[in-house]
């Protein structure tokens, strides 16, 4: 095919792969931590060794504990026994002492990040420039486009969609990165040979894309 034809069926492709990619992108749902039944919670209350028959309110504890405890409250400066016997006083990671707070992201998992980020806004400015800037020229200089890149490209992200985490994963964002990479240069290539000075600024554009693309 060639022309604003195979053009448009590349940016179709293209833009598949761009709603893959978001999706891949998006975070994960919270995971609830699972709930004791009420079977559980009444079954841990009998095993524990305070547990007490139906009807009373208070637990029996030993004799002298109750005066012991207040003891320890009413004098200054003292801390409580469960402290001392723990003997770790040392301080805690807040991530460690609370499991509920969000996870540091690693150095990797931040280059990952940074380069999911580049691609998702290449894609995205290139559909953007072949819709707005390259069909409408395509009518007066035709040129001709294979969107084979752009099927691979798409079938990629599909399958970083599905993934979305993982050695596979970091893989098929290699390969998704070089594959974007090949399509915009291969365009500015194609564009390169026409004598028409209308291409000069969306290869400019392209250009930029690319750079971006590529930026560490």
């Amino acid at each position: 095919m060639a022309g604003p034809a195979a053009l448009l069926v590349s940016i179709r492709h293209q833009a598949g792969a761009l709603h893959a990619l978001r999706a891949a992108a998006a975070p994960h749902p919270p995971h609830s931590p699972p709930q004791p039944s009420h079977t559980q919670t009444f079954d841990a209350s009998r095993s524990g060794p305070a547990w007490h028959s139906l009807g009373e309110e208070t637990e029996v504890s030993e004799p002298g504990g109750a005066q012991e405890l207040e003891e320890e409250r009413q004098t200054p400066g003292k801390s409580p026994k469960e402290g001392e016997e723990s003997g770790d006083l040392s301080p805690r990671s807040p991530y460690e002492a609370w499991p509920g707070l969000p996870r540091r992201e690693t150095l990797r998992e931040m280059a990952l990040c940074s380069k999911m980020s580049r691609l998702i806004e290449a894609t995205s400015r290139l559909v953007q420039v072949e819709e707005t800037l390259l069909i409408p020229l395509l009518q007066q200089h035709p040129l001709s486009f294979h969107p084979k890149d752009s099927i691979e490209f798409r079938n990629i992200c599909s399958h970083m969609a599905l993934q979305r985490e993982g050695q596979q994963f970091e893989r098929d964002l290699h390969e998704a990165h070089q594959c974007l990479k090949t399509i915009i240069e291969k365009l500015i290539c194609s564009l390169a040979v026409s004598p028409s000075d209308s291409y000069i600024p969306i290869r400019s554009a392209l250009r930029q894309i690319l750079q971006n693309l590529l930026a560490m």
